[in-house]
């Protein structure tokens, strides 16, 4: 999902004191007051979570200008940080590349040297694929225009060394966002480095009007064989196997029946499979009786190299655990299947896998998970996947990476979800979507916990911390800690951009941490344990 580009509407919230408290705090959009995060928290929460969706309480153009702002702060403060924050992001972090991406074109406009540097020094890092080229083109050409630093990336990206990995960049995303890459080469005047490039581009350009009797190069075999079964469509078999062409070269020109799809699965990477998996049910490839495929996709999907490698989401596999099940009747596709179980259990596999846990510590946590009517409205990707379903499944799986816990939801009450951690996430996503209701008081956690004494190391909000019921969560856990435990830890994820923050500054034993990190479930942990100061 891409950015649009918007500047904030209304006026920044203004400082405004609490009575009775010296520290100041800032007015949040559904009423109540909150601390101001700073801007280091802000990035690093807009770059994970992204600002490109409507929320209950702010629309994506409010969002995104209050982001713009931020990044450019941030890149006059130390853009070396910008960098190691929009690289932490983009190794697979961040929902999506996008807001990576976005920020990366934000710190290329910095008016110092060291911005210019650091932009460049991280760039093909970031700009990995194709399709990653052009949004970048996108996000340019709407932002700054293309001035001499842009050039000069824009030419090392698309005359990079690599030969091979290039044209299968430029074979599988022949166009995005608007651009194409005849349109890139003219723009940024690539002059071919060697042979093989100059034979690339003259393909780009103009296309084989005739075959070559073979590849003219290694490196661009592939592309050879594309070119082949364009003109030979009924030999789609024979082009998949010896050319190894995606679907996404051979799905436009080629002939898709059963064998077809069974011959690129047997070869696509691991998002791709991730995202068909829909589409090789219904036609036959994944089915209860088709046990080498099932034990390929488990292969595959199971792998926690290979989840790692190919930096996917656990909101990815949570999108796709949920779209499968539905059968096709989430999601953008108009396809229809009866899902095949144990794909739902490999997916459930691979959720799990997909995040980072560090063995039980031994403590006692708490996981408060926002239940309220906001955190059911702002839902990610085209599945109406909601907060609070995202919520649940991070909280789960801290679960099952403990012994002594508690799960539980709040809304302007703290109500028993009835989620344990033997319950697998399906059961976990319905449990919370059927609690959605009510406004937000987040002090109602600790209401709970002093009335029944409940003794937690760790308190752990999952929340997009619009808390406007009720009284302000800092006194209640002040409260907390003299009557019930005064070295307990409160935690706080943040799962929406907003600029707030329930964490008070002053208190050294609360985080507030933001975003879909796959790492969160162990980042808590090592908070529960000491391990991060």
């Amino acid at each position: 999902m891409s950015y649009q580009f918007f500047t904030a509407r209304g006026q920044t919230p203004q400082s405004q004191p609490i009575p009775g408290r010296a520290t100041e705090m800032v007015p949040g959009r559904a009423s109540g007051y909150h601390f101001d995060p700073g801007i280091w928290v802000m990035l690093r929460r807009c770059l994970l979570i992204g600002t490109a969706q409507n929320t209950f309480y702010a629309d994506k153009h409010e969002l995104t200008g209050e982001f713009t702002q931020v990044v450019q702060q941030c890149v006059v403060a130390d853009p070396g940080r910008v960098t190691q924050e929009i690289l932490y992001a983009s190794d697979g972090r961040s929902l999506n590349n996008s807001a990576p991406l976005y920020t990366l074109t934000l710190l290329s406009m910095g008016e110092t040297p060291a911005a210019k540097r650091a932009f460049m020094e991280i760039f093909p890092q970031v700009v990995r694929t194709g399709s990653h080229f052009y949004e970048w083109l996108s996000y340019t050409k709407a932002l700054r225009g293309f001035g001499k630093v842009v050039r000069e990336c824009g030419k090392g990206w698309l005359s990079q060394n690599d030969v091979q990995a290039l044209a299968y960049q430029l074979l599988k995303y022949q166009q995005r966002y608007g651009f194409s890459h005849r349109d890139a080469l003219r723009l940024f005047h690539v002059k071919p480095p060697s042979v093989e490039h100059q034979t690339l581009y003259n393909w780009v350009v103009n296309g084989w009007e005739q075959l070559p009797k073979q590849p003219p190069a290694t490196a661009l075999e592939q592309i050879w064989w594309y070119e082949w079964l364009k003109r030979n469509p009924d030999q789609t078999k024979k082009a998949i196997a010896q050319g190894h062409l995606t679907h996404e070269m051979v799905a436009p020109i080629g002939q898709m029946d059963e064998q077809t799809w069974k011959l690129l699965m047997l070869e696509m990477p691991i998002g791709a499979l991730l995202r068909n998996l829909g589409s090789l049910t219904e036609i036959g490839v994944l089915r209860v009786n088709r046990q080498k495929n099932l034990k390929h996709v488990a292969m595959v999907l199971n792998d926690k190299q290979r989840l790692r490698k190919g930096r996917i989401h656990p909101i990815d596999i949570l999108k796709a655990l949920k779209t499968y099940q539905s059968g096709g009747r989430l999601g953008r596709s108009k396809k229809t299947w009866e899902p095949v179980p144990r794909i739902i259990d490999i997916l459930e596999k691979a959720l799990e896998m997909s995040f980072e846990t560090v063995p039980a510590t031994g403590k006692t946590f708490l996981h408060a998970v926002d239940v309220s009517g906001s955190m059911s409205y702002y839902s990610v990707g085209s599945v109406h996947l909601t907060c609070a379903e995202i919520a649940a499944t991070m909280a789960l799986v801290t679960a099952k990476a403990e012994k002594n816990y508690a799960i539980r939801g709040f809304s302007t009450a703290f109500k028993d979800l009835g989620i344990t951690a033997s319950d697998s996430f399906r059961t976990a996503l319905q449990k919370t979507s059927d609690q959605n209701f009510g406004g937000t008081d987040a002090s109602s956690v600790y209401k709970w916990a002093l009335k029944h004494r409940f003794h937690a190391d760790v308190i752990c909000f999952w929340t997009d911390c619009e808390s406007w019921a009720g009284t302000q969560p800092c006194q209640k856990l002040a409260e907390y800690r003299r009557k019930v435990n005064p070295n307990v830890k409160a935690i706080y994820v943040t799962l929406a951009p907003y600029k707030l923050s329930l964490v008070d500054p002053k208190d050294p034993l609360s985080w507030d941490l933001g975003g879909f990190d796959p790492t969160m479930p162990r980042l808590i942990q090592m908070i529960a344990q000491g391990d991060l100061a």
